[in-house]
């Protein structure tokens, strides 16, 4: 069974910087597989989740929301099995609970921001940001 964890949640003010990571643990007999696709989804409160940043490594690509690009980065580390989501300059409307999920499917960059083509799931940490 794979497990996504998600660490790095935390309170911060406008213009603030914030850095999360979504790191993988597999027990059993997935123990070796490998993830080809990454993102990066979050959630207001009443409101849907909604797709942040994905990455895949076949081919290799990245994509981010359009009202993102230019402030979040999503990067990973794959010996460490690990995905980070760097966020600057954020916003109050950036407040919400960040998902991590990962996929064996090679996902491109128009079904990166699919939310149903993941199949696992982290529990999602929170992000605040308040003056």
């Amino acid at each position: 069974q794979v497990q996504l964890q998600e660490s790095g949640s935390g309170l911060v003010k406008p213009s603030q910087t914030l850095s999360l990571t979504c790191t993988v643990s597999c027990g059993g007999s997935e123990g070796t597989r490998s993830n080809n696709a990454w993102g990066w989804f979050r959630q207001a409160p009443g409101k849907e989740r909604e797709f942040v940043a994905g990455l895949s490594t076949a081919p290799s690509t990245t994509t981010y929301a359009d009202s993102l690009k230019g402030r979040f980065t999503i990067s990973r580390d794959n010996a460490k099995r690990t995905v980070f989501l760097q966020m600057n300059s954020l916003k109050p409307e950036d407040t919400g609970v960040y998902y991590c999920a990962a996929t064996r499917k090679p996902l491109s960059i128009t079904t990166l921001s699919n939310v149903y083509e993941y199949d696992d799931w982290g529990q999602g940490t929170q992000v605040t940001v308040s003056s």
